[in-house]
């Protein structure tokens, strides 16, 4: 774990919502509680997905855009570049060796990429009928190996695998961890490997990203700030 992070920045605030004026409203009833933002495909598909980076980037939020690139190498390294041209402090890219590393050699700036392990929606039945011949916890090494190698930033990975990552990954992996989960939250959804803001801060992770229980709660500041708080204590 990375203890130069500003606190504040661990939550990762996912913006799920179905267009960019309800993602504004969202992070202005936040305010201060949030500082760090994922934008991802629900918003990509809607109008004003750019304007919406940008006029986050205005409002000096750091922006996560979770669009998990998958196309030859070339397009992969011009829509990384494009991104990070916009400010965008994290990406996502899935693939093989040669798109990560496409995707590594087009960032600049502040821009760090991020490869994808193994979706969080995913258990062992739905990596057996995918054909990996592996568990979860070997593919996960498997693939932060290899992004490491091809020059990537670091992975998106459930805090269930997270453990295992730091105690054989660099130091300088960045960890980011989705399917975060308040204690009292016992909604799983399409969500089936989870654990809570605290675990997953203990066993490793550098960033955690919270989505529904803090946008679907009837005081989502309240939620955000108690999420924050109890990052704070497990650092």
């Amino acid at each position: 774990m990375k203890t130069e992070i500003p606190a504040a920045d661990r939550l990762i605030i996912a913006l799920d919502v179905p267009d960019a004026n309800a993602a504004r409203g969202l992070v202005t009833t936040l305010g201060d509680s949030g500082t760090f933002y994922k934008i991802g495909m629900e918003l990509c598909m809607a109008p004003g997905f750019f304007e919406l980076l940008d006029w986050l980037k205005q409002q000096n939020k750091k922006v996560f855009v979770d669009l998990k690139f998958f196309d030859i190498p070339e397009t992969v390294a011009r829509a990384v570049r494009n991104l990070a041209e916009r400010g965008a402090d994290f990406c996502t890219v899935h693939g093989n060796q040669s798109i990560m590393q496409a995707a590594a050699g087009a960032k600049s700036g502040n821009t760090k990429v991020l490869a994808v392990t193994a979706l969080t929606s995913l258990d062992q039945g739905d990596l057996d009928d995918l054909g990996f011949q592996c568990d979860i916890a070997t593919l996960v090494l498997s693939r932060a190996r290899r992004s490491l190698q091809a020059g990537c930033d670091g992975v998106v990975s459930s805090g269930l695998e997270v453990e295992k990552l730091r105690a054989e990954a660099p130091r300088e992996l960045i960890c980011v961890t989705p399917g975060i989960r308040p204690v009292e939250n016992r909604v799983v959804a399409d969500q089936k490997r989870v654990m809570t803001p605290a675990a997953a801060i203990r066993a490793g992770a550098d960033y955690l990203v919270v989505g529904r229980p803090i946008r679907d709660a009837a005081d989502p500041r309240a939620v955000a700030l108690a999420m924050q708080q109890e990052i704070l204590a497990a650092l």
